[in-house]
């Protein structure tokens, strides 16, 4: 690994229907973010919703606010513990707390996901470029990828001032891009968010319920506020009217950002650079192939991401100690990129190749953290667990890649695999055992797939003759071209 910062690029796709952000570093893509509009992301939107429910069992109320599913409000996103008191203080009833009807003013943490509706909080956070403002809490915090301890402080005192010179009562988080802001700059960003504050009360008071009344900036926007980093020298976009909104944006907000910013206007596709849309497919793969000749395979589901490292065709040129230990360093870097690329959350469990050595494992973990550095989303990765597993989470707030772009296959309704045509003859056999012994009936017509049937009038042959002499009844066959694999009917006459 080099301590070198790595050159960033970002590229924004507008379509009517869809906007879509690249991120690169050093030509190589990291993370894709999509915006569609039939479905804007709901990640800081701000409600008046009403309490539906309230289960004390669960310590949590479920919310109307107005969407499809009502969203999930935990207890402890509605009180939390004082200062200097455990984190794993006892927290109080939730019935004490909130009241079904009662109406209250949440903002999304989490978008739905799968059956789940959105995770919310009363703790209201609204971000600007070097600012997030904590409205109601009296604390100054500052991120930890700021790690020089003089600038941690001088930006929390500063901070701190500036809050009390504004006469509010809020508290504030620095975020990293505020590295060496000045007096001035972070001045400006809290009297943008007081008055946005101010604009979201009064919007709440006369509002309705079950409405929105805060929705954050688009796309675009949001990449210039949230992904411009000291490391970005250059955005693309293809749209004139957005361009003009960026740079508009950027010259009021952000001034040394609008010099960054460029209209493209080439014929060749903005993704078709770098090779974008071939990455964006290839991340959607269950495999994903090595350099050395080994593999990646990754199975998504609602509980975790699980990713099994295999050696393929890699066989190394000492002993297989180093061949593992080769293959393991390769797979950690690939794994984080498309940990980014993907974006994958939750839990997830890293089947590494077992090695025996304690300093390659060490290595190994120390790759992994290094390679993930750049991660926008929160991490934590824990040491090799006992059966040789790295288990990590990664925060998860928006769907990921895989939700986004494909659904369920309709064929095998999401369970990634089909009855055997062999598996379904004998589903049939016993079906007509079954029926044979509740109805009378003289004939059978068996209705299936094609290659069921050729399996039936071929290596099965001998099976089904011997059910028609075993049941008395004769049985007759026909293909349908509308039936999946495993689907048949078994129709009486």
């Amino acid at each position: 690994m080099t301590d070198e910062s790595p050159r960033e690029e970002i590229l924004i796709n507008v379509t009517p229907s869809e906007v879509r952000a690249a991120l690169l570093e050093n030509g190589i893509l990291q993370e894709v973010h999509i915006e569609r509009a039939a479905l804007r992301g709901l990640i800081s939107n701000i409600y008046k919703g009403r309490v539906s429910r309230v289960l004390p069992g669960m310590q949590a109320a479920f919310i109307d606010i107005g969407l499809q599913r009502t969203g999930f409000l935990h207890v402890s996103d509605i009180v939390r513990p004082q200062n200097g008191e455990d984190k794993d203080a006892v927290l109080p009833d939730v019935r004490s707390l909130v009241k079904e009807g009662e109406n209250v003013l949440v903002q999304v943490v989490k978008e739905p996901l799968g059956n789940k509706g959105a995770r919310l909080t009363t703790f209201i956070t609204l971000p600007s470029r070097h600012l997030v403002l904590l409205p109601g809490g009296d604390n100054v915090g500052v991120s930890a990828r700021i790690e020089d301890e003089e600038e941690r402080d001088r930006l929390r005192g500063l901070i701190a001032e500036l809050i009390e010179e504004a006469e509010v009562e809020c508290g504030a988080i620095v975020r990293t891009v505020a590295e060496g802001a000045s007096a001035a700059e972070l001045r400006d960003d809290l009297k943008f968010l007081v008055k946005l504050w101010g604009i979201v009360q009064e919007r709440c008071s006369k509002g309705e319920v079950k409405t929105l009344v805060h929705e954050d900036l688009s796309l675009p926007l949001r990449v210039l506020r949230d992904l411009v980093t000291g490391d970005v020298e250059h955005i693309l976009i293809d749209s004139k009217q957005d361009f003009d909104a960026m740079h508009e944006f950027a010259e009021t907000f952000l001034p040394p950002v609008a010099a960054m910013l460029e209209l493209y206007q080439r014929r060749r596709p903005i993704f078709d650079l770098h090779g974008i849309e071939d990455e964006i497919r290839k991340a959607l793969d269950r495999n994903i192939p090595l350099k050395s000749g080994g593999y990646l395979i990754f199975d998504q589901t609602e509980a975790m991401t699980t990713i099994d490292v295999n050696t393929g065709a890699y066989v190394g040129h000492r002993n297989l100690e180093e061949t593992i230990y080769r293959t393991n360093l390769e797979a950690a870097v690939v794994i984080a990129r498309q940990l980014r690329l993907r974006n994958l959350g939750g839990i997830i469990i890293i089947d590494f190749i077992d090695m025996e050595e304690a300093a390659h494992r060490d290595a190994l973990l120390q790759l992994l953290e290094q390679s993930l550095a750049n991660d926008h989303a929160r991490h934590l990765i824990t040491p090799v667990s006992p059966l040789g597993l790295v288990e990590m989470t990664r925060k998860r707030t928006r769907e990921s890649l895989q939700h986004i772009l494909c659904e369920d296959c309709p064929t095998c309704e999401g369970r990634s695999y089909l009855m055997t045509a062999e598996t379904v003859c004998f589903e049939i056999f016993r079906e007509i055992i079954r029926q044979s012994r509740q109805f009378e009936f003289s004939e059978a017509m068996v209705l299936a797939h094609q290659n069921v049937i050729e399996l039936l009038l071929d290596e099965q042959a001998s099976s089904l003759a011997t059910l028609e002499k075993q049941t008395g009844k004769s049985i007759h066959l026909q293909p349908e071209a509308l039936y999946l694999q495993d689907q048949f009917d078994v129709v009486l006459m």
